[in-house]
């Protein structure tokens, strides 16, 4: 099994899609048959989808955390930092060396050392 498709829900696209362009993924905005327009990115044979919020919902679910591992660490981090995005320490854990930042809506993101 593999997980192919990841959707997260917020009520700006076009900021959450930037925050995630710093970690490396490249966005299309489209759309597919009924649904809504929508940023798109695959990683590996993941795609990663931002879509607005549902009709029913009134906040971004920051209770999801992801994580990426990163081929460009250290320029990753120094991108975050010329764009005022904090971090914590980077650090050694039995997961890996990481870093966890927050995306615009809240979620932890855990970025690794590939």
């Amino acid at each position: 099994m593999e997980i192919r498709l990841l959707v997260i829900r917020t009520n700006d696209q076009k900021r959450l899609a930037d925050f995630y362009s710093f970690l490396g993924l490249k966005f299309d905005y489209h759309k597919h048959g009924n649904s809504p327009m929508h940023y798109s990115a695959g990683i590996g044979s993941l795609i990663l989808e931002i879509y607005p919020l549902a009709k029913n919902q009134t906040e971004p679910d920051i209770n999801m955390r992801l994580g990426f591992a990163i081929d460009n660490f250290e320029e990753t981090l120094k991108l975050l930092i010329n764009n005022e995005i904090a971090y914590s320490e980077p650090l050694q854990t039995d997961f890996g060396f990481l870093t966890i930042v927050s995306d615009p809506d809240g979620r932890k993101v855990e970025l690794y050392k590939k």
